[in-house]
């Protein structure tokens, strides 16, 4: 079956339980599916990974690094998110801008087709583009790993390091609620662990950055031994194999990678946190519920994204019904987790209340609503799981972006070593029962492991964040 007509099968699946679920509880299997591929390492160490779907002519080349912000070091905050800015400032035999200008001449287009992500875990880059035209994103990912040092100079560097700056304060110092991630990072993971700090990094450390900083960085961690390429689509594998042997094969291994710091945590937080800023950008108040989970590599993983879904995502959540729908405190509610990979993830809880409302109700009224999240029904499972299943299958209706096929065969081998990993994930989900999901909630959702954000508007000129007593 391809891939296209899965999303309709699902959406006939999931209609069809409907009714089932409300005369019995039972576990719904998934559709069949299976994303196909082939693998090879090169003697310099780069993971090959290649996955072939003739359906339409289109082509994607993804490239994901080993490294996010979890690899840096105190006082060297924001490298790697930093690094993905100087990716596209040109290489020895592309000029600056030329990057998206080649590609977007051959048929690309930019945004979601033509970009690069930087999270905690991993660094990523990706182009979607005309099948006829996959050897130039192949040559321009491989001469850019190869040979970025020779073009990069401290006038890149002072611009790119403005941009991000700029990037700062527009998504989180001079953004509504913009700080929350920050602050709830800060506050679930202690001083001096990988995740405590943000992605972005701070200015302090952006402005400390220096050209031997920055070479060194990406002489460590830009190597092809710290790297897996996808090449997906309308391709021939033995006539790519070569195209990658040719641009990638010459390219040295680099240096053995520092080991991770330790990422260990305890389960829980040890004791509620509780934090009130005032924020003069905020229309209405809103409030943030954090709680330490286990991680993305951690065998429960499935059930954490299935409790936030089941307490606060979408309409059919407790959150919504109960805030939004019957007590009308709120007027959006969310529930998520960030997928962090090793140690411990963040699972949060969002409600936002109505312009001049009163935060405390609203807190109230979240509080007492996450207290009872112990006692689920198999429906709510069901929904939920037919939710996570839906997301997954329509994000691999597409061979390159975010979710696509390409993202997940390299998300599969980054973290799990393990590029089939793409074809356990619903099986996974099939595998939580109701008792996995009460269990957790039990054991994570409770005041011991609680971060509560509390953002009031305010007409200061600054955020203020100070800690109140529970």
């Amino acid at each position: 079956m391809r891939l296209r007509y899965v999303a309709v099968s699902l959406l006939c699946l999931v209609a069809a339980n409907a009714s089932a679920q409300a005369k019995k509880a039972q576990v719904a299997k998934s559709p069949e599916l299976r994303v196909d591929f082939t693998r090879e390492t090169l003697p310099n160490g780069l993971n090959v990974i290649y996955h072939v779907d003739h359906s339409t002519p289109v082509a994607a080349v993804l490239l994901w690094y080993n490294v996010g912000s979890k690899m840096e070091q105190p006082g060297r905050t924001g490298f790697a998110h930093l690094f993905e800015h100087m990716m596209f400032q040109g290489s020895k035999n592309v000029a600056k801008g030329q990057h998206f200008s080649l590609l977007e001449a051959a048929g690309g287009r930019g945004g979601a087709d033509i970009n690069g992500t930087t999270n905690w875990d991993r660094t990523a880059y990706f182009e979607t583009i005309p099948s006829n035209q996959v050897e130039l994103a192949i040559w321009l990912e491989s001469d850019r790993m190869g040979t970025l040092l020779e073009a990069m100079d401290q006038a890149k560097l002072d611009n790119q390091r403005e941009v991000v700056k700029n990037e700062r304060r527009q998504s989180f110092d001079n953004q509504p609620y913009g700080t929350w991630p920050e602050k709830m990072g800060e506050a679930l993971f202690p001083e001096g662990h990988p995740y405590h700090h943000s992605v972005i990094g701070s200015m302090t450390d952006l402005s400390a950055a220096s050209l031997a900083d920055v070479s060194s960085f990406f002489k460590t961690y830009y190597a092809p031994n710290n790297a897996v390429l996808v090449v997906a689509g309308d391709i021939d594998v033995p006539q790519v194999k070569q195209m990658v042997r040719k641009y990638f094969g010459p390219i040295p291994r680099g240096p053995r990678v520092p080991p991770l710091a330790n990422m260990s945590v305890p389960e829980n937080v040890g004791h509620q946190q509780r934090y009130v800023i005032a924020d003069a950008q905020a229309p209405a108040p809103a409030i943030y519920v954090g709680y330490r989970v286990p991680p993305a590599k951690d065998g429960r993983a499935p059930v954490v994204s299935l409790l936030g879904d089941v307490i606060g995502s979408g309409r059919s959540s407790r959150l919504y019904d109960a805030l939004v729908r019957r007590q009308q405190l709120a007027t959006n509610v969310g529930g998520f987790n960030f997928g962090l990979a090793d140690g411990a993830d963040m699972l949060v809880f969002t409600a936002t209340g109505k312009p001049g409302s009163n935060p405390d109700s609203l807190e109230v009224a979240l509080m007492a609503e996450l207290a009872g999240t112990s006692s689920f029904t198999q429906a709510e499972l069901e929904r939920a799981r037919a939710a996570e299943r839906f997301g997954f299958v329509n994000g691999l209706q597409t061979t390159g972006g975010f979710g696509g096929r390409a993202d997940r065969l390299a998300e599969g081998w980054t973290y799990f070593h393990d590029p089939n990993y793409v074809n356990t994930v619903l099986r996974d989900y099939d595998r939580v029962t109701l008792d996995d999901l009460n269990a957790l909630a039990r054991e994570r959702i409770v005041d011991r492991n609680r971060v509560v954000l509390i953002y009031v508007p305010s007409k200061k000129t600054a955020s203020t964040s100070t800690p109140r007593v529970p």
